[in-house]
Formats: structure tokens, sequence, C-alpha cells
């Protein structure tokens, strides 16, 4: 018997990957699950992400295309997305990605079993990691999958189970809302390491201090509203993570690994200032457009 799967893609001017990922999820390889349907929810988009999508969805029967005629946030285009979604076990996918081609399937089979709540996949980025913000991306990605193999911690690309029916508009962490909605009902979250799905991380500093200190914020906000912390979000448990990835042999890469570490601290700075000064939630975020152009084609 198989599964049957709702897959939502929120997207703001996505134009130059939409059609690569959704192309992607049209061509998944199943056996186990059943993708019923593809919900596209454009939130204002001003691009050519629309067109695309809707002259996709005359040729392909399971997209459905939701227009919002202004931005709200990501947060709002998801809770779209559940509203319309046919199945009770939905797939986020956030439009800048692009899964392997048995990702969906590997991300969703585990639901048979009624105790798993949500899944999360396992991001890789296409950056160059001979370049400073390559390796950087590299090595936070690294850090993330290291963790969730001890603590699972979700995002870019997750599956869960219809247990609430929305999530706060003004979050800048969805993944992680949803993970405290599912755990709190007493669900499990698990990781999924073969799930591979392809992004690319911030290419110059300013984009990385948008993406990382938005993310900062989102995590502090739900902090302070439900007490809910992320893996990700333990000081302790990264610099224990850190020792494993230490470069020991190459001088570049060390001086990449201290660069990339006093990053990352600063975005969280500004990320904490955000959030107790400026009282800024970044639940409509300013986009880093370095990691839109995703080098990665699907036939």
């Amino acid at each position: 018997m198989h599964l049957s799967i709702s897959v939502g893609v929120p997207a703001y001017n996505e134009q130059n990957n939409i059609l690569n990922l959704l192309t992607a999820l049209l061509n998944q390889k199943t056996n186990k699950i059943k993708i019923e349907e593809i919900i596209v929810v454009s939130s204002g988009s001003t691009d050519k992400t629309d067109l695309i999508v809707e002259e996709l969805s005359q040729k392909e029967p399971r997209i459905k295309f939701i227009r919002q005629t202004k931005r709200e946030g990501k947060a709002s285009a998801i809770n779209e997305f559940l509203k319309v979604a046919c199945n009770d076990i939905l797939v986020l996918e956030s439009a800048d990605t692009i899964p392997d081609e048995g990702t969906i399937e590997q991300l969703s089979s585990p639901f048979a079993d009624s105790s798993i709540g949500m899944a999360g996949a396992h991001p890789v980025p296409t950056n160059d990691e001979n370049s400073f913000m390559g390796y950087t991306s590299h090595l936070l990605w690294a850090l993330h999958d290291k963790l969730a193999l001890r603590s699972p911690k979700c995002g870019e690309l997750v599956a869960f189970r219809r247990v609430f029916e929305s999530i706060p508009k003004d979050t800048a962490v969805d993944e992680a809302w949803i993970e405290h909605e599912v755990e709190k009902r007493n669900y499990r979250t698990i990781y999924v390491p073969d799930a591979q799905v392809h992004n690319k991380g911030p290419e110059t500093i300013g984009d990385f201090l948008k993406q990382r200190r938005r993310i900062t914020c989102g995590h502090l906000d739900l902090r302070k509203k439900t007490k809910f912390q992320v893996s990700t979000a333990s000081v302790s448990s990264i610099l224990f993570t850190l020792v494993e990835v230490l470069p020991t042999r190459r001088p570049k890469q060390l001086f990449f690994f201290v660069g990339a570490f006093a990053l990352e601290g600063l975005s969280r700075f500004l990320g904490t200032y955000d959030y107790y000064k400026k009282k800024n939630k970044h639940s409509i975020w300013e986009i880093s457009t370095s990691t839109k152009s995703l080098d990665l084609h699907v036939v």
C-alpha cells in the first residue's frame, strides 16, 4: 500500500530554480509512496516565477498553483499549503533546492511507523569548497549533519504528519516551529541522512550575515515563546562537534575554519541584537541573492 504525499513549495522570486525543482519532483523515483500533488505557493513574486509555474501546471495536473498577491513571508505561504493539501503526510521543500531522484521516498516512507511525526533530509551545498564562503557553507552543513545524527534537526527539506493547522506567520524558522509542533504531541523526529537535497550557500559575507542572523533571531523567538530549542542552537553541542571536522593538515583550511567560526559568531551576535534591541523578527526577510543560482541542472 502506498503512502499518499502532498508536496508544498513556498516561493518568492525563484525563476532561476523553480523549473528545475518542479522537474526533479515530478521525476522522483517512488515505490512505497505516491506524490499526489505538488502545491506551489508564490508569495508576492515579481519575476517570472508565477508564469513558469502556471505554464507547467497546465501540462502537469499534479502541480497546483496558489498566488499571494503581496509578499507575506514563508510561514504565511506554508499555512496556505496546509489549508489546501489533501494528504496527512506532507513534504515541504525550499524553492531554492533540488532533491536527488529518490529523496522524497526515502524521506517519506518512514511514516509507515505511526510514532514518527517529522523527518529531515540531508542538505548538501553545491558551493566550491576551495573558496572561503564555499568552505564555510560545507562546514556548517557538515556540522548540521553530525549534530542531526545525534539529535535530529530539520531544514531545507522536511516531511511531517498533519497534526496541527498552522504555524505563526511571524516566525523566521518555519522548520524549527514545525519540529516543535510535532514533538509537543509526542511524535518522534528523525533524520534521514541518505535523503539528500542540494542547496547553495551564500557566496558573500553580506548574504551570509543576512541569512544566519535571521535564523538566530528566529530560534531566539521560538525558545522564548515555547522553551523549545533546536540542537544546533546549543553552543556546547556545536563546540563538541567542531572537533570532528577540525582540519589538521591543510593550513588554508585551518585559516578558513577560524574565519568561518568567527563569521558564525558574528551572525549570532547580530541576530541576538536584532531580536532583543531592534525587535526585528525577520519574518519577511531580505533575500540572500547569491544563494539563488543553484549550479545543478535537472533533465
